[in-house]
């Protein structure tokens, strides 16, 4: 089952438990996706490109939290979260902080580096095989700890 059927189902559900937030958040992905397939002039997107709306869509959320919060805005900060809890349903199971580690290391060893210059090259190494499972500042801070 396709992101897009899934939603739809959810959709339908969420109308039927009147279950407001959810149904808007629900909403507004089917939004994000269906934009994403008409901006790349595709009618179905890859699972890999629905992935990517996704990512979007957590990390937009992710920064409106730490903005919110640093601006005291607890009504705000509430929304958020709960906005987020709905869209990660959607995501794959993340990687723990373990995983990500055992990752770093081979992909450093793939591409031979040794220092932080060469951090770049790992990263981008990286973030294809960790796509849509580990976030990135965290990613980055491992890949920091072994080249340092």
């Amino acid at each position: 089952m396709s992101l897009l059927e899934r939603l739809n189902q959810d959709m339908k559900q969420a109308m039927r438990n009147k279950e407001k937030e959810k149904l808007s958040v629900i909403r507004m992905l089917k939004s994000s996706l269906q934009n994403e397939a008409i901006k790349l002039g595709n009618p179905e997107l890859t699972e890999d490109e629905e992935l990517t709306v996704l990512s979007r869509e957590v990390k937009q959320r992710k920064d409106s939290l730490h903005e919110f919060e640093k601006a005291n805005r607890g009504d705000l900060v509430e929304k958020i979260q709960s906005e987020l809890a709905y869209v990660e349903i959607y995501m794959p199971k993340q990687l723990s902080e373990e995983e990500v580690e055992v990752i770093v290391k081979e992909t450093v060893m793939e591409v031979n580096a040794s220092s932080k210059a060469e951090m770049g090259k790992v990263m981008g190494a990286i973030m294809p095989k960790v796509k849509g499972k580990a976030d990135g500042n965290l990613v980055q801070k491992v890949v920091q700890k072994f080249l340092s």
